[in-house]
């Protein structure tokens, strides 16, 4: 008897998180209930617990009290992209339960979009696009003053997790100079030079704004920092917001000081009255960095690999796993941000 998957995926789609032979595989492995692009309901849930193996969710949402009636869980795990209230983690590390979350999914299509905005920045085609609108674009022009090759470029992480080790592979044959700060990290491999911000800051043309939000990164670029950045220098924010001093970002660009990309903000959507619309130097993504058709299969890819990893014993795994210590500060970051569920 194959051990039974519970499948509350929506608000995602089946499509957006399976290629069709990833599903039919982990339809292979297990016995799955749900799977439907419309919520299921709570009593169908509560009916399915005695015998789920694992329950996958786009919010995952179980008490203590739920826990004891699931005897037969091994894990939950989340697609929406991060740990969220619902869920009584200290009930599933007590039970011994794996709490999983997807967002290393996302890393191939966010890094693709990192990339994409660091090149399109740093040679100036969104400007020069815009200029063309006007008839003001600047024929055979180097831009001196504002473009960069990436080529030898330095390059700095702020989190240099999943999607900023993807990016470094993405952009490593244009050899840059990466430096990366990650206070939970002690070795980042030979070619990254682990620093502390201010160093960071000042040093690197590029600084990309990768970190996870929790209590600890909130404002992490301070407004501090902002100010010892070089001139001209690219800031990516492909995170979260709230790991940096926004409002600081948006008047250093306005400025002239920097150029800056963002797929996020600290509201969302953005004000059709925001300043940030009608800036010159800024590239804006309305929080798509993993919105493309394909984007997210990983994420289905991972759950298969996991799943079939817990049923044969085996201690590796794709997906993220929660941390004892960690997850009460991720979780209350989630709450009190006012931007949209991961793309």
């Amino acid at each position: 008897m194959k051990p039974l998957l519970i499948l509350d995926n929506h608000f995602r789609t089946k499509a957006e998180l399976f290629r069709d032979e990833t599903f039919d595989a982990l339809a292979g492995l297990c016995d799955i209930r749900g799977g439907a692009d419309a919520p299921m309901s709570r009593k169908d849930i509560e009916a399915l617990l005695p015998d789920a193996r694992f329950y996958v969710a786009s919010k995952p949402e179980l008490s203590a009290e739920d826990l004891r009636r699931a005897p037969n869980l091994r894990a939950t795990i989340e697609v929406a992209g991060a740990f969220r209230e619902g869920l009584d983690y200290d009930a599933c590390f007590d039970r011994g339960i794996e709490v999983l979350s997807c967002s290393p999914g996302f890393r191939n299509a966010v890094a693709e979009m990192t990339v994409a905005m660091i090149l399109g920045a740093g040679r100036g085609l969104v400007d020069e696009h815009e200029a063309f609108r006007s008839g003001t674009e600047r024929w055979l022009d180097d831009r001196p003053e504002t473009d960069f090759t990436l080529y030898h470029q330095s390059v700095g992480f702020i989190g240099y997790g999943q999607i900023s080790k993807e990016t470094h592979r993405l952009i490593r044959p244009f050899q840059p100079k990466v430096m990366a700060f990650d206070p939970f990290l002690k070795d980042a491999g030979p070619d990254v030079e682990l620093t502390d911000l201010e160093q960071l800051v000042s040093q690197c043309r590029v600084v990309v704004v990768a970190a996870v939000p929790s209590e600890d990164t909130r404002g992490l670029l301070s407004a501090a920092l902002i100010g010892k950045l070089q001139k001209a220098a690219l800031v990516v924010v492909i995170s979260r917001a709230w790991c940096a001093d926004f409002d600081a970002l948006v008047a250093a660009a306005g400025a002239g000081q920097i150029k800056f990309a963002t797929d996020v903000f600290p509201d969302e959507p953005l004000a059709v009255d925001h300043p940030l619309r009608q800036m010159p130097n800024v590239i804006l993504s309305p929080h798509r960095a993993a919105a493309v058709p394909g984007g997210r299969h990983l994420i289905g890819d991972m759950i298969l690999q996991d799943v079939q990893a817990i049923l044969e014993g085996l201690p590796s795994r794709q997906l993220k796993p929660a941390d004892r210590q960690l997850v009460a500060g991720l979780v209350s970051a989630q709450a009190q941000l006012k931007s949209m569920p991961n793309t």
